[in-house]
């Protein structure tokens, strides 16, 4: 799969690409950015992916690591809306006049 994505450079530049902006807007985002600094983040984002995509076609395996990396962020995100959905109905239990136990 390495030999794959280091002759295919243009697949890996997106993916890469793709995972950097995936993972700075579920991470690092700071909130709403006026478009001129919005602009120059992505820019900058995206010459940071030329040195990433460098390293991946030196054998490292850039794309598989922030492939695993969004997987886990994915992972914890349907957690979190697990844990939203258990508490929403749980609240709901609670205010029908039972307790945590389930006891009136």
């Amino acid at each position: 799969m390495q030999q794959w994505f280091a002759d295919h450079m243009l697949v890996s530049y997106i993916l890469i690409l793709a995972f950097t902006i995936y993972i700075f807007n579920a991470v690092f985002r700071p909130g709403r950015l006026p478009i001129l600094k919005e602009v120059l983040v992505y820019l900058l984002m995206a010459i940071g992916c030329c040195v990433l995509l460098v390293l991946q076609v030196d054998k490292l395996p850039i794309i598989q690591c922030m492939g695993i990396a969004v997987i886990m962020m994915l992972l914890l995100r349907l957690r979190q809306l697990y844990d939203k959905r258990r508490n929403r109905r749980s609240d709901a239990g609670n205010a029908s006049g039972t307790d945590a136990s389930g006891r009136p």
